[in-house]
Parts: structure tokens; sequence; C-alpha cells
């Protein structure tokens, strides 16, 4: 059924996007007329999901971000607003925070002129102003104002004496497995 659905929507993507040219003009349409479902919902969360990426048909766009790789891993949660001559990398979230208790919850709102390195992420109720730079792999908690570069912490490198156990452990109902590379398969510990 799930083939045969994705097949569906692969086929309606080709006559969708005769009429609206790209994923841009198909989000546009989406968003004005406030459509959440339906054929053009479907081929948007279609391309969207075959691009390993989400965005929110309730996120506001004063202008289409340019995207230089593509969709590719890029999540944007419904209501963030994104600015005008935006540049958005892969990998990139911009989504909200909901969490019971949290400073933060909300989303986040991108000035104009930005440009966003792959990897970063911005969450929660945060403001990134005008003409800022989000480098890669950063994350924003909180508000950075007009004209600012905001980079991750550098590396810390902390030697160890003894050889470290990289193992991929897992624990299933009390009793724990690893992977034996060897023979490919999960082992009692």
């Amino acid at each position: 059924m799930i083939i045969l659905k994705k097949w569906i929507r692969g086929f309606l993507s080709f006559f969708v996007f005769l009429k609206y040219r790209n994923i841009r003009i198909l989000y546009e349409h989406l968003y004005k007329n406030n459509l959440l479902s339906g054929v053009c919902a479907s081929v948007f969360t279609h391309y969207c999901d075959s691009h390993g990426a989400y965005i929110g048909i309730g996120a506001e766009f004063k202008a289409w971000p340019y995207f230089p790789h593509g969709l590719s891993g890029v999540f944007i949660s419904d209501g963030a607003k994104i600015g005008k001559n935006c540049v958005i990398f892969q990998h990139v979230t911009i989504g909200s925070s909901i969490t019971e208790g949290s400073d933060h919850n909300g989303v986040p709102v991108i000035g104009d002129n930005c440009y966003i390195g792959s990897g970063a992420k911005i969450i929660g109720n945060v403001t990134v102003g005008n003409n800022c730079r989000i480098g890669a792999n950063a994350v924003v908690y909180e508000d950075v104002p007009d004209n600012c570069v905001v980079v991750p912490s550098k590396t810390r490198i902390m030697r160890k004496e003894e050889k470290l156990d990289n193992r991929f452990i897992k624990n299933v109902k009390g009793t724990r497995y690893y992977y034996d590379f060897d023979t490919c398969e999960f082992r009692k510990l």
C-alpha cells in the first residue's frame, strides 16, 4: 500500500508541477490558500520527503530563500518567519520549541539578508537580526542582533590514557548487547 501511495504521489507530481512549475510556486499556492490537505499538499509533502526535508505550510517567507544544495535535510517549522534574500544550506533546522516550562517556547524569526551555514540549528522563540551569518553547525538559542556572526564553540580534544571502548551497545529488556563487526551481528555483553 505504501509503495502504491508513493507511486501515485510521484505520478500526480508530474501534473501538479506542469501547473506550478517549481516547489516555490507550489508552496506559495498552499500558503496563500491555507491548504493543509489535498492533492497539491500531498505532492508538496512527497517532494519534501523525497529530499529528507520538511517545510511547514505555516512557515512565512518574505521571499523564497536560496537553497544552494537543494532542500536536502532542511527542516523549517510551521510558523517560522524568514526574511528576504536568505541563503540556507543543507541540514539546517529552523525549529519551534514547545517544551513545557521552557523560556524559549515559540518559533524562530529570521531577518533579511541572512546566511545560514550547513548543519546550523536555530531553535525556539529567538530572533536573528538582519544581515547575520550563522556558521556551519552553530546552535542558536538566544536572540542575535543585526550584523552579527554566530560560530560554534571550538572543539575540545581530551586525551585518554586508556584505550576507549567504542563498540555500539544496546540494552534490550535489561540485557546488554554489542555489535560484533567480525560476525556482523549482536552479541551478549
